[in-house]
Order: C-alpha cells, then structure tokens, then sequence
C-alpha cells in the first residue's frame, strides 16, 4: 500500500515548476487542492509517493524551487 506526502509552496508558480521538474526526473506525483486539514488557504499542492520524498527534496533544493513544507496525507 502506497503512503502519501504533499509538498506545499509559498506560490501556485512554484507547484507549477516543481511539477514540470518532478515529471523530468520521472517521480509519480499529482497536483491536487491543498488538503483543508493542512491549510485554509486556496491553491495547490503536490502528491508524491513518500518513499520519493527525499529524492522530491533533492529536486526542489537543486533547481531553486521553494516550498512551504511536507505533509504526510
């Protein structure tokens, strides 16, 4: 059974970007509307397997995208 982690960002353009990189590096992940028991506010999040959590990191501190923070979901 897989488990979740949800990558928030500060910004929509950010999810957008981080999303183009995830697909490059070939990590399954999905956008989704960011869960109301991790945030109020509207906007989007990024699902990704948690088992790819450390490599999504990676990805995110190598190519200058700033997130908020992880969530398991």
């Amino acid at each position: 059974m897989n488990t979740f982690s949800a990558i928030l960002f500060h910004s929509t353009n950010y999810s957008i970007h981080a999303a183009k990189v995830l697909r490059q590096a070939d990590i399954e992940h999905k956008m989704i509307p960011i869960p109301r028991h991790l945030s109020s506010d509207c906007g989007y999040c990024i699902r990704i397997r948690s088992c790819d959590t450390e490599s999504a990191k990676d990805l995110m501190k190598n190519n200058n995208i700033e997130y908020d923070r992880l969530e398991k979901i």
